[in-house]
Order: C-alpha cells, then structure tokens, then sequence
C-alpha cells in the first residue's frame, strides 16, 4: 500500500528525501491501511524545534465510535535531531519547503511518510517537465508500435 503525491514532483524541484515516522492514533492506522489517506495540499513546518505535517487527509475510519479522528488534524514527524537540524536550516533559506512524498508501510509494519526538501520550481520549468513527459510517451509508443 503506497499513497503518493504526484504533485509534488511537478510543481517542485525535489533536492533531497527523508523517511519519517508518523504520530497517529488507532483509528488513522486502521485507516491508512485501508488506503483512504490523502497528501494533496499537505506541507510540513516546524513549530517549536519540531516538524509537524498540516493538512494530510486521513479518513475517518467507517467502524470508529466516538474515539474517532479529526481528518485533517496535524500529525507530528518523527525524525532524528540530526535530520530535523539539517532541514530547519535550509527551511530558514529563501525558497525551501519541506513536502509530503508518499505514505507507506515500512516492511516491519509501521507507517512512514517520505518527506522532500524542495524548491518551487517556475512556470516555464513546468513547461519543459510536461514535454519532457510528452517526449517519452511518444518514445514509449513508437517503441511498442
């Protein structure tokens, strides 16, 4: 089960990668295992010396009671000091952000989410990454034809 943020990758330059685990509580696990999660219009920052992940969608599991989640609530990273030392300095440079990737399940069974440092990319980058694409499913094409 692997849930990505396409977006991500077309509107940002993506200049490195972490894995990072995830605070949830019971009901979210139960729901990001049956794949109802979202990453779309989701970013980190840092608040407190801490990275914390804001908008992600994660569904209200169907058989939850009362003991149910907020959707959209923000879900603190677990990452090593190390790790969040080197992204809150290049977070303090103009021009960096920190976006979701994609949400897993690690082989030994916990969720994790893959982080990028990343960097607006401008419209006319965009431009090029669509021909680009363009450009290989033509080659793809002409390669099966």
């Amino acid at each position: 089960m692997e849930i990505k943020n396409r977006r991500s990758r077309f509107e940002y330059h993506i200049s490195a990668t972490f894995t990072a685990g995830l605070v949830l509580t019971g009901t979210e696990v139960k729901s990001v295992r049956d794949a109802k999660a979202g990453l779309v219009d989701s970013y980190c920052y840092f608040f407190k010396d801490e990275l914390y992940v804001k908008n992600m969608y994660i569904a209200e599991y169907k058989l939850g009671t009362h003991n149910n989640h907020d959707p959209r609530r923000l879900r603190k990273l677990l990452l090593n000091r190390s790790e969040l030392k080197k992204l809150g300095t290049k977070v303090k440079e103009r021009g960096f952000t920190i976006v979701p990737l994609r949400l897993f399940i690690s082989e030994t069974g916990l969720i994790k989410l893959e982080i990028g440092l990343a960097q607006g990319k401008k419209t006319y980058d965009k431009r090029q990454s669509i021909k680009n694409k363009d450009l290989k499913r033509e080659m793809d094409r002409a390669d099966k034809g």
